[in-house]
């Protein structure tokens, strides 16, 4: 591979590397507000972060599961 189209991946990696941060942001937020004052998951939020980090990691965890599936049928 040359030097140039090398370059061209990884800034395509980084690129991709970087929305992902900012829609991973986006969606932290998102997901915090449900746990706030008037948030539908209010009554959980009262218990603290760690019931924000259970319930965080629960959807991910379904989530990976979901996409590993979607891109086993793609290939």
């Amino acid at each position: 591979m040359t030097i140039k189209k090398e370059i061209a991946n990884r800034l395509n990696i980084f690129l991709i590397s970087a929305f992902g941060l900012v829609a991973a942001l986006a969606w932290n937020e998102a997901v915090q507000s449900l746990f706030k004052e008037g948030g539908i998951l209010f009554f959980i939020g009262k218990s603290g972060v760690w019931a924000y980090a259970v319930f965080v990691t629960i959807i991910a965890v379904l989530v990976t599961i979901w996409i590993t599936k979607l891109s086993q049928k793609i290939k």
